[in-house]
């Protein structure tokens, strides 16, 4: 049989299933999970849990921001991490409703950002199961605190990356529908402006206004960004000051990094450690740093993507390398320079938005492109 005819029998499995499929997401969607909402966490990993018994080996692991759920199956050759999260970013009552199919679209809480994809994952090692077909040694990584950087489930994640080949990250494409070989590197700063208060009408010498040493370090910081090579520095959140008549003794601001490559976050880091002040005696603080670094394409993670390039053309349709400025999970896993591939998540749009949905039509060819990819990754192994 050849590949295009294997792939169009894997579309018919996952189209054929496609109703049980939407059974299991509104299912996961209607459990209301976001960060640290610990008992809509709780909620959707005890399901999740017992969706995926009987598929792997499963552990659970208890974190501040809820439980880590790792899978291991057993295979042959390589070995192939599957990255998704659960949380979400959505408040719980954010959604006067849950779920509405209208015009070929899903919306609720999550369903793009990136329930849809999770259960890709556990749709996949059915197939496998069903279909008996020979797969690489997999372990599925589920996490609750992505939406807010992985602070407690990166050490999971990178333990995972250092055993293996592989990273799949089940991510939503591009908006074009392309999967994703190159995302921009992540960091926060918060600029501590430390002044001295004084009365605005009667001895305003006295003072050293935390407003105005925080403007004039934004010029500075502004002035860092390199726009010809993806480098952004944006101070987007600034609080200072107590009343309008008392000279500000305190002032910070929240500053966004986005930079494509390690060498120019580390540029910009550089750069923010080394701020001084300009008034004599105003202090500086400075907190943050890198929090994910760059996502960068490598020839592996390029033959990667290639590999999947020729199973979604197998399947009647086409990707190219996509590149975005957001960050994931994927970004640490390439870090540890494990070949990664992002972006194999459900078509769709609008994440964090209250019009989030998933495009249903596609849902049964991106299925079907995972376990299309998990296959012929055995093969070309």
């Amino acid at each position: 049989m050849s590949a295009q005819a294997r792939a169009q029998d894997t579309l018919a499995y996952f189209e054929r299933r496609l109703d049980a499929y939407l059974t299991d997401l509104r299912e996961l969607v209607e459990i209301e999970s976001p960060t640290h909402h610990l008992p809509g966490i709780k909620k959707a990993a005890l399901w999740l849990q017992t969706q995926f018994a009987g598929l792997g080996e499963l552990r659970r692991f208890e974190t501040e921001a809820g439980a880590v759920l790792r899978l291991f199956r057993r295979g042959s050759g390589p070995r192939v991490l599957l990255l998704a999260h659960y949380d979400t970013v959505h408040p719980v009552g954010s959604w006067k409703k849950l779920w509405r199919e209208e015009r070929g679209r899903i919306y609720g809480p999550g369903v793009y950002d990136m329930k849809a994809g999770l259960l890709f994952i556990l749709w996949a090692l059915r197939y496998l199961g069903d279909s008996g077909a020979e797969h690489p040694n997999l372990e599925v990584l589920l996490t609750p605190d992505e939406e807010v950087g992985s602070v407690t489930s990166r050490i999971f994640i990178e333990d995972a990356a250092r055993g293996a080949d592989y990273a799949l990250v089940l991510e939503p494409p591009t908006g074009a529908g392309d999967l994703k070989v190159h995302r921009k590197g992540v960091g926060w700063y918060k600029l501590k402006v430390h002044g001295r208060a004084a009365h605005q009408g009667v001895e305003p010498e006295k003072g050293v206004n935390a407003i105005v040493e925080a403007a004039r370090q934004l010029l500075r910081v502004v002035e860092a960004q390199d726009l010809e090579k993806g480098t952004t520095l944006g101070p987007n959140v600034a609080r200072g000051g107590t009343a309008g008549n008392v000279v500000a003794d305190y002032a910070e601001v929240l500053v966004d990094l986005r930079a494509w490559t390690l060498e120019e976050a580390e540029r910009v880091d550089r750069f923010m450690r080394a701020l001084e002040p300009v008034h004599p005696e105003a202090r500086l603080e400075l907190e943050g740093g890198l929090n994910r670094p760059p996502m960068e394409p490598t020839p592996e993670s390029l033959a990667l993507f290639e590999l999947a390039r020729g199973a979604a053309r197998d399947l009647g349709f086409d990707s190219k390398p996509g590149k975005v400025g957001g960050g994931s999970d994927g970004n640490f896993t390439a870090n540890l320079g494990v070949p990664t591939l992002d972006g194999l998540g459900a078509m769709g749009a609008d994440a964090h938005q209250l019009s989030e949905h998933v495009v249903t039509a596609e849902l049964p060819r991106r299925m079907a492109l995972l376990a299309e990819l998990l296959t012929r990754l055995v093969r070309d192994a």
